[in-house]
């Protein structure tokens, strides 16, 4: 039985985040919680709390089964884009250029190995 967890409008570009979507996608759970605390892009933190929501929320749809003894592995992890801020940045001769401030959705499905 697989479990899923959601993250929503995290402020940063969804290309940064496929990155580390695409290191993680298929691997058992503990490795991939490990491999996401010590990689140094910044997005890995919010990664790795999403992937231990799933966990839990796998945890909960079991009754109380523990995930290390089921060998649970990242199923699927896919990117969205979210909502684009935009804002207007002074550039010269009186113009205004567009910055727009992107923000992406993810969602991870975990289930058991067998």
């Amino acid at each position: 039985m697989e479990a899923v967890a959601k993250l929503n409008n995290y402020p940063t570009g969804p290309r940064k985040m496929r990155l580390l979507a695409d290191v993680i996608r298929g691997m058992q759970v503990e490795k991939a919680l490990a491999t996401l605390e010590h990689h140094p892009q910044h997005n890995a933190v919010p990664l790795a709390k999403l992937l231990k929501s799933a966990i839990s929320n796998w945890e909960q749809k079991n009754n109380g089964q523990s995930a290390a003894d089921a060998g649970l592995i990242v199923k699927t992890v896919f990117v969205d884009g979210g909502r684009i801020l935009k804002r207007m940045r002074p550039a010269p001769q009186g113009r205004g250029y567009r910055v727009r401030k992107r923000s992406n959705h993810v969602t991870i499905i975990v289930d058991s190995n067998n």
